[in-house]
């Protein structure tokens, strides 16, 4: 009897044991679970969060092209204008050289100098200090062109980079052609300048009157030149 009550602790105990390991294992085996399921939950999450940051770098990066497809497009019309700009810069030099040269006809507002020999040559006194030569003739063809003077003329005879002017005897040559006084000398440009510079105190009016040539100086609304390839009918 004693033996069967010890076999029957014995089986007792050890079936105890197994249903709390079993209970107990069961219970982990719950909880593991659980908290896989939060984990998961977690995941999704933050997998939603990129999908979401994803698509919102992708509408960024959209944006970024279109702004920089926008930014090209804006350089090149400032480039083509700029270019334009060029252009029209190297076209308008070029008329002003071909004005200075004389190949175009060119009109516009101006003044005419006309010098003259003096009236009187005092007795005793050579005449050759009372006529008009090429040096009175280079200092207001000079100051014109200093002064802004587009084109000028002398005796209707149309300067260019090549002209050459020089006494001979009683006339002044201008580039081959003889002319005697008074000598009209036509400059177009800005009025406002060019006649200040002429008649500054000091300047080549005063220079002129102290050689005793007769300067007279008039202001013109208009005057025409035409190109010197250009014969005049």
């Amino acid at each position: 009897m004693k033996g069967r009550h010890v076999i029957l602790s014995l089986v007792t105990l050890v079936l105890g044991f197994m249903i709390s390991f079993s209970y107990q294992f069961t219970r982990e085996q719950m909880e593991n679970h659980h908290v896989s399921d939060q984990q998961w939950n977690e995941e999704n999450r933050i997998r939603t969060q990129l999908n979401e940051q994803n698509e919102k770098n992708r509408k960024l990066q959209k944006e970024l092209l279109e702004k920089q497809d926008q930014i090209q497009k804006i350089e090149e019309d400032l480039a083509n204008e700029e270019q334009e700009q060029i252009y029209y810069n190297m076209v308008e030099e070029v008329e002003k050289y071909r004005m200075v040269v004389g190949e175009i006809g060119v009109k516009g507002p101006g003044v005419v100098v006309t010098l003259e020999d003096a009236s009187y040559v005092p007795s005793g006194q050579d005449v050759n200090n009372y006529l008009v030569h090429e040096s009175h003739l280079f200092k207001v063809i000079n100051e014109l062109y200093v002064s802004g003077a587009q084109a000028v003329s002398v005796n209707g005879k149309r300067l260019n980079h090549n002209s050459y002017i020089y006494c001979n005897g009683p006339v002044v040559v201008v580039d081959g052609d003889p002319f005697p006084a008074p000598f009209v000398i036509s400059a177009i440009g800005d009025v406002d300048v060019l006649t200040p510079a002429l008649n500054m105190n000091g300047g080549i009016t005063d220079q002129l009157i102290q050689d005793n040539i007769v300067v007279k100086i008039e202001s013109k609304t208009e005057i025409a030149m035409d190109p010197l390839l250009r014969t005049n009918e």
